[in-house]
């Protein structure tokens, strides 16, 4: 996205499948819409381009994914226009070191899950997150062998949609007589009242959100009584819906630990962004492998540890984005 000045403002919808779908929406519907309208005030731009999707899908599937993308860019280039970072034109940063979670342990064994573990611990993490859903003792067999490979680890698990409700009741009774620290997206992400059972019988947290891409979704939830941790990934919500997520989940004492997966460099400075502009953060997850490759397209790697992230310096996102590169990775794929 250019200004008239020729500042140039990046973003980045989370769309790993079928990616041209949300960049013709962008072309077709949404760059027209936004011709002449004034690049300092990223907000009213969002409130038009909700508005004109109202009849196209509104704030859900590909057509939110393009929202989020466009969202991130108008705000990266108010931020450029104003000189100033994005997390200050949000209000303000909460802190400027951004905790973090490694999220997987990518390996096919308990004994090698539970080598890797130790080596991040060895690193500095302070908390790692299980990719599981392979069945109850599977899943509590993967998490003994970490905690007794790595017992200064507080451990989470994803489940990833995979069990009814009495096997999710009984994989988060486990995790809780192993002291873990949540349980996330256990049954089907269309499945609140189930989600909202199993949060009221938990004793340990129940996390929910990254298939949820609007306030209004996430309304639903926190009503239902559905989650205790919000997980919105800024490149499916945007930066303006991901802060009024961020404010929502608060007002009911729900923390937030946004989600991060594929994403490259520039959402991850956007959900960094949101992330230390939220009053009530829980943690920002780590993918290691997605951070190291989206890190190729931009000129400078962001700063990033076993345990936390620093929050992107300079105007903007603070992304430096090297545009050959990206260039480049489009032909290659």
């Amino acid at each position: 996205m250019t200004a008239e000045d020729g500042t140039a403002g990046w973003g980045e919808g989370l769309a790993p499948v079928a990616p041209e779908v949300p960049a013709a929406i962008v072309n077709l519907l949404l760059a027209p819409a936004l011709q002449g309208m004034d690049a300092t005030r990223p907000r009213p731009a969002w409130s038009k381009l909700r508005d004109l999707m109202r009849e196209r899908g509104h704030l859900v599937g590909h057509q939110a994914d393009a929202l989020a993308a466009v969202d991130i860019a108008l705000w990266d280039l108010a931020g450029k226009l104003a000189g100033c970072s994005v997390a200050d034109l949000l209000g303000g940063a909460f802190r400027t070191d951004v905790p973090a979670y490694v999220s997987g342990l990518p390996k096919q064994t308990d004994d090698e899950k539970a080598k890797l573990a130790r080596d991040w611990a060895e690193k500095g993490a302070t908390t790692v997150k299980l990719h599981l859903g392979r069945g109850i003792d599977a899943d509590l067999a993967t998490v003994d062998a970490v905690r007794a490979a790595a017992p200064s680890l507080r451990i989470a698990v994803d489940a990833h949609w995979v069990y009814p409700l009495h096997d999710a009741l009984r994989l988060s009774e486990g995790l809780a007589e192993r002291d873990g620290w949540f349980l996330e997206a256990p049954m089907a992400p269309e499945d609140v009242a189930g989600h909202a059972e199993l949060a009221a019988r938990s004793r340990i947290p129940i996390a929910h959100g990254e298939a949820l891409r609007n306030r209004y979704e996430f309304n639903q939830w926190l009503d239902a009584g559905a989650l205790h941790i919000a997980q919105p990934d800024i490149g499916r919500t945007g930066m303006t819906e991901g802060l009024i997520i961020a404010e929502l989940a608060a007002a009911r004492g729900v923390p937030v630990a946004p989600h991060h997966s594929t994403g490259m460099g520039v959402a991850l400075a956007a959900g960094l962004h949101v992330a230390a502009a939220a009053e009530h953060l829980a943690a920002f997850e780590y993918q290691p492998k997605s951070t190291e490759v989206g890190s190729r397209i931009v000129r400078e790697p962001l700063s990033c540890r076993p345990d936390g992230f620093g929050l992107p310096s300079g105007p903007g996102l603070g992304a430096d984005v090297d545009e050959e590169a990206v260039v480049q990775l489009a032909k290659e794929s």
